[in-house]
């Protein structure tokens, strides 16, 4: 069987062990692949962990099952696919960093995939696809790396909580019915939404903010009954570079602590072009954290006027 065998490097101004240690956290994933939406550690035995991984693949949200292995001492991280899609028979790779100095590494990426029944034809077209998402994996992680350690303090991180007398299944079903948000949320205008399978949902929709402008986000969303719906945007305000983030919901005695977690990138680019001349990263700074709070809040304050007139 015919086995395609490829290889892409990139160098970024960052010590190896940091590059390793973004790499094996599977909770940076999203924040540092533009396809990924979530990843959830299934489990864990010594250097070897099974994950799920949520993506996107032409515009759709999809889903597999991966193994990892991991070489802290090699700086070297295995993968392959558990079950694959046609038309893949076998796709397994390797990140493999390489100290060129103490703030500067190479990674190197390296695949090795057949394609089903040796189909020359697919095993083009398997090539073509990994070829495209090894060059934007490498430079999205290069672009993590290099503004982390720039100093350019662009990515944080908030929550806002509220505690509701209520069931957790009520409070859960209300922010996993986004369909319906069009009629039970005073700031969301109009609601694009799908759901193929189950759990695994598109959301689109057009939002009012606190100063009366209207944006358009798109978000996919991994839905845990009744305890996590993870989400990240396709489609952010010019302000941002990335959104991601969950609602959480965990019971508390005889009611329920719900949570909106934000974690965002500032576009450094945008912020003196959508703000002002004057506009600082700490004036970005406020801007969203108001703007995210005040929209995931009201959300959450209905969830548990709903919640609690259920009870």
């Amino acid at each position: 069987m015919t086995t395609h065998e490829v290889e892409h490097e990139i160098t970024v101004a960052a010590p190896a062990a940091d590059v390793y240690r973004l790499l094996s956290g599977v909770e940076d994933l999203p924040r540092i692949f533009p396809p990924t939406v979530f990843v959830e550690q299934v489990e864990r035995k010594g250097d070897e962990e099974q994950i799920r991984v949520w993506a996107t693949a032409n515009g759709e949200a999809v889903s597999w099952t991966s193994r990892r292995v991991f070489d802290e001492r090699a700086l070297r991280i295995d993968f392959w696919q558990e079950a694959t899609a046609a038309p893949i028979d076998s796709l397994r790779g390797s990140y493999v960093i390489e100290p060129l100095g103490e703030h500067r590494s190479r990674i190197r990426l390296l695949h090795t995939c057949r394609a089903l029944d040796d189909d020359a034809e697919a095993l083009e077209w398997i090539a073509r696809a990994v070829d495209q998402n090894s060059r934007l994996q490498l430079a999205s992680l290069k672009d993590s790396l290099e503004q982390a350690h720039a100093g350019r303090d662009l990515t944080f991180s908030f929550e806002d909580t509220v505690r509701v007398a209520g069931s957790v299944e009520d409070v859960y079903d209300f922010v996993n019915d986004a369909h319906l948000w069009g009629d039970r949320l005073p700031h969301i205008l109009t609601v694009r939404f799908v759901e193929d399978p189950v759990g695994l949902q598109t959301l689109e929709t057009d939002t009012r903010l606190e100063d009366g402008s209207v944006h358009t986000t798109k978000a996919y969303r991994v839905c845990f009954p009744h305890r996590r719906i993870a989400y990240k945007a396709a489609r952010t305000p010019a302000l941002l570079a990335l959104h991601i983030g969950s609602w959480t919901f965990e019971e508390d005695g005889d009611g329920v602590l719900a949570s909106a977690r934000h974690t965002v990138a500032l576009d450094a680019a945008g912020i003196t072009e959508y703000l002002g001349p004057q506009a600082s990263v700490g004036d970005a700074k406020e801007y969203v954290r108001s703007a995210l709070s005040a929209n995931s809040l009201a959300t959450l304050r209905c969830a548990k006027e709903y919640a609690e007139a259920r009870r």
